[in-house]
């Protein structure tokens, strides 16, 4: 090593001193050159030569390390650290799922309380009692129309009680168990009902088809009937009371069975195939809303009042009749009785052969013993006629000529 120096002394002085000015000029003088991208261009006026060039030799090894840094970090997180992963999938699909059906759940209970509430209202409105039931299952064959609820004869249900919803007509109860009973829906084939069509006014039978659809038959053909017209209950049935909404004329066709007779297709008013809620009318009788009961009463109210006053009126009426003067004397003697039947006097008479007709005397004038303002002064009143018997005879009309009457 000592030979290399001495070899190539001068080399290295030249070199040493080359270096040191070289240095000493870096540290002098600023770089001037292109700004840098991660310099602002004040501070690459700043930046001193020396600075620059240890900035460019040790700049890309340092981004090198620290991009190799990175990536190592993100294969770590991503690809080396998933020993839990899988299991925190499994938990979340999980998780997802119950959430779905809580989502479905919840949905189903909103549009549930949207058609109760609907139903509420209606049964609010409507004047016949009504109980109200959930269906929760169907026959299964499609030629059988008929579905169930859950209410049944504990609930005070009877066959052929008339089933509806908040849209129309649904069908009767076919049979009634204990808790639950069997809905005959009016499409059915063996369902039947009395209908009228609400504009023409014509009735006919409302039946079901082999395709379970509405239809109305023993209809004359008429050109009123158009698609369109609403068709409601008749109540001549007996079952289903009046004025139902049951569906729509859809189409009207000749019936191939008999001339000049038409079958009306119906639209139902009712959802026949989506029924979840319906009512079940139980009596007739009508039961009117309470602010209509509540009218009721006040009428009945006021009715109550109003014969009261008319009672107080008569009473009023009757005391001032017993104060106004009448035409009979309190003075005047008792009338004599008249002879009952099989008494002697009444015997005797009949022997003799001879009657007294029952001439009332001539009412005899008496003074008014209260006059009153109709009364002309000095006026005499007449005495009350008595109903005894008289046994005088008839006077003559000539004599009665001057009597006062």
């Amino acid at each position: 090593m000592e030979s290399f120096f001495v070899r190539y002394r001068n080399h290295v002085v030249l070199l040493a001193v080359l270096l040191v000015q070289i240095v000493g000029l870096a540290t002098q003088v600023r770089h001037s050159g292109r700004q840098n991208n991660s310099l602002t261009e004040e501070d690459s006026r700043s930046v001193r030569l020396i600075r620059y060039w240890a900035q460019m030799v040790v700049g890309p090894p340092q981004r090198m390390i620290h991009s190799s840094r990175l990536g190592i970090a993100y294969w770590w997180s991503h690809y080396a650290d998933l020993q839990h992963v899988d299991s925190e999938n499994r938990e979340l699909k999980k998780t997802i799922d119950r959430l779905q059906l809580e989502q479905a759940e919840l949905l189903e209970d909103a549009h549930q309380g949207q058609r109760l509430q609907a139903l509420l209202a209606f049964e609010q409105q409507y004047i016949y009692s009504t109980v109200p039931a959930q269906v929760y299952g169907s026959s299964g064959a499609d030629q059988s129309k008929v579905f169930y609820i859950d209410k049944g004869a504990a609930n005070g249900l009877k066959p052929d009680m008339p089933v509806i919803s908040a849209d129309g007509v649904v069908g009767k109860l076919r049979t009634v168990f204990e808790h639950t009973s069997q809905v005959l829906v009016v499409n059915d084939q063996t369902s039947g009902a009395g209908v009228i069509l609400e504009t023409t006014r014509i009735r006919g039978v409302l039946k079901g088809n082999s395709a379970g659809q509405l239809e109305v038959v023993g209809l004359m053909a008429d050109q009123r009937i158009k698609p369109g017209e609403r068709v409601l209950t008749a109540g001549g049935d007996l079952i289903f009371p009046r004025g139902l909404p049951v569906g729509t004329v859809q189409k009207v066709s000749p019936d191939p069975d008999r001339d000049s007779f038409i079958v009306v297709t119906l639209v139902p008013a009712a959802h026949l195939e989506r029924l979840d809620e319906v009512l079940v009318v139980t009596s007739t009788q009508p039961r009117f809303p309470p602010v209509a009961a509540q009218d009721m009463g006040t009428s009945e109210t006021l009715k109550g009042a109003e014969a009261a006053a008319i009672v107080q009126q008569m009473k009023a009426s009757e005391i001032m009749a017993e104060r106004l003067p009448g035409l009979t004397d309190p003075n005047a003697p008792p009338a004599a009785a008249e002879p009952a039947a099989n008494t002697p006097a009444a015997n005797a008479a009949g022997k003799n052969g001879t009657t007294t007709p029952a001439v009332p005397p001539a009412p005899k004038l008496i003074p008014t013993a209260h006059p009153d303002r109709f009364t002309p002064a000095g006026a005499a009143t007449p005495a009350a006629p008595s109903t005894a018997p008289s046994t005088k005879p008839a006077a003559s009309p000539s004599a009665t000529k001057g009597r006062p009457q």
